[in-house]
């Protein structure tokens, strides 16, 4: 099972977050959002197929890849039955097992510091990137 979000990068997107990566569908982005790695997303937890739902709150291991032009970042985190998945405009994947409305995954593997720069560096310039979430 497979979903798509599209989202765009911003210009203070800083990717800096040690546990956490998060894409929104707001369109603005402060600098004190070190987690953000994309605004304008086409999609939030809330809008994921009831399915796939089932699938992460069964607490299946995902798998992740955020892609930007032709560079890939691909890492894994977990679903968890107490994920409500239910917030309208952010996806928010965590190191930690902490769960909010806003959670995808838990006990990933990576956080927004761990993508790659020049990543980072083509999402500053605003290029459109995805989030591929794998079940």
């Amino acid at each position: 099972m497979e979903f798509v979000v599209e989202f765009w990068g911003h210009r203070n997107v800083t990717a800096l977050h040690r546990t956490t990566i998060e894409v929104t569908k707001e369109e603005h982005l402060s600098p004190r959002g070190d987690c953000i790695i994309g605004v304008r997303a086409s999609a939030s937890v809330n809008d994921l197929p009831l399915e796939m739902k089932r699938e992460i709150r069964s607490g299946k291991i995902m798998e992740i890849q955020i892609v930007v032009e032709d560079h890939r970042f691909s890492f894994t985190a977990y679903g968890h039955s107490d994920l409500s998945l239910s917030h309208p405009t952010d996806i928010v994947i965590r190191k930690s097992s902490f769960i909010s409305d806003r959670t995808l995954a838990i006990r990933s593997s990576a956080a927004a510091i761990d993508v790659p720069r020049n990543m980072i560096r083509l999402l500053q310039q605003g290029s459109p990137g995805s989030m591929i979430i794998r079940i």
